[in-house]
């Protein structure tokens, strides 16, 4: 299964994502943990992501192009994978396509804009194990503080409201477009978006059948 994941930021592509692998035996290939990594560890990469991820930009597509290449080229991809965060421009899949990587299904998580602000703006991350809560759905047994290591739990730069809506902004404008590019050649399932995740996976996995 080759298998690409869409959905607007905030939406749980993630955590469906990581429900794939396990399904299917494949890994996923998260664009997102590839930069944070490459942010934490301070290289050049990480330093010029940053500057788009904090303003709430998409990382241009020659960079991002560059970055899939190299990972979808490792052992571990050879069997199939889950591709969560690319393409997101119309470049990026047309790139995709003229490369020798081949595609399956391209599934698309659909939840409201409305939900997903509030979501994202109640979200926290532990800076130091970087294990995430919510001030809503998943609080912390002490706030402020990681149940897992006792880090302080911060509030991402790109979970802020107004980065949150420049963000959605940004999907509605350059990715959405890509539904109806993997819709006309077939490829598109669509699943929607449900208060618990358990039930998400079910409408997910009922999407990908056919």
């Amino acid at each position: 299964m080759r298998l690409i994941l869409l959905a607007a930021p905030g939406a749980g592509k993630g955590t469906q994502a990581e429900k794939l692998s396990e399904h299917f035996g494949i890994p996923t290939i998260s664009t997102g943990a590839i930069l944070r990594h490459n942010i934490q560890e301070g290289t050049e990469l990480g330093k010029l992501a940053k500057t788009y991820i904090d303003g709430g930009n998409l990382i241009p597509d020659d960079i991002m192009i560059q970055v899939m290449d190299d990972r979808l080229s490792k052992e571990d991809c050879k069997n199939g994978f889950i591709l969560d965060g690319f393409p997101r421009t119309l470049a990026q899949a047309e790139a995709l396509d003229a490369s020798s990587i081949q595609i399956d299904k391209v599934l698309n998580i659909e939840v409201p804009d409305e939900k997903i602000i509030a979501r994202l703006s109640g979200r926290l991350e532990c800076s130091q194990c970087a294990a995430t809560f919510h001030t809503e759905y998943r609080k912390p047994k002490v706030e402020g503080v990681c149940d897992n290591c006792g880090g302080k739990l911060v509030t991402r730069a790109d979970d802020k409201p107004e980065t949150v809506k420049s963000r959605l902004a940004v999907y509605h404008t350059q990715t959405e477009p890509l539904l109806k590019y993997y819709s006309d050649k077939g490829m598109l399932r669509t699943a929607h978006g449900q208060e618990e995740i358990a039930d998400t996976t079910a409408e997910v996995l009922k999407a990908l059948e056919d």
